[in-house]
């Protein structure tokens, strides 16, 4: 915990510091239910989804993670990529949405499972605002956040 004058900061991380097995076996024994994105179907109870339940496409992900959230959320990836090839920007400084599209579409990917539409109208809101978003200066210069990038796998068969 931490305090000031104005403020206190409660920081509450029961499980960050244990092993995985013993956070699926407190999830798997608890009343409370969890994301079933750590599955590979809902209700599938397998362990074979995500290794964390974060943003769909978040940039801390793994790569399996970012690869099976492609998978499952393909309409998502292309909003992405949409953004990368307006901005010339890169999804991470070592890894771009588009290469992560190639590598899963070419070489070893996880079966998502589930492919999760995204037709409802959240979804075409975020895609309107993206758009218009895209309209305008960016704020940086996309080069500023991207490296030559690093090789997905090794003799990774995906067309350059």
């Amino acid at each position: 915990m931490q305090a000031n004058s104005a403020r206190v900061t409660d920081e509450w991380l029961p499980v960050k510091d244990w092993p995985t097995d013993a956070v699926k076996e407190s999830h798997t024994s608890a009343t409370v239910p969890y994301c079933w994105t750590y599955h590979s179907l809902p209700g599938a109870g397998d362990w074979l989804g995500s290794s964390r339940c974060s943003c769909s496409l978040c940039v801390f992900a793994s790569r399996r993670d970012l690869l099976l959230t492609i998978g499952r959320r393909p309409r998502l990836a292309e909003l992405y990529t949409e953004v990368e090839q307006t901005r010339g920007d890169s999804f991470r400084p070592d890894w771009r949405i588009t290469d992560l599209l190639r590598h899963a579409a070419h070489c070893e990917a996880p079966d998502p499972g589930i492919v999760c539409p995204d037709d409802g109208p959240d979804f075409t809101a975020l895609q309107t605002q993206v758009r218009q978003a895209l309209q305008r200066e960016p704020r940086k210069k996309p080069e500023l956040a991207r490296r030559a990038g690093r090789a997905l796998c090794d003799g990774c068969t995906a067309p350059h």
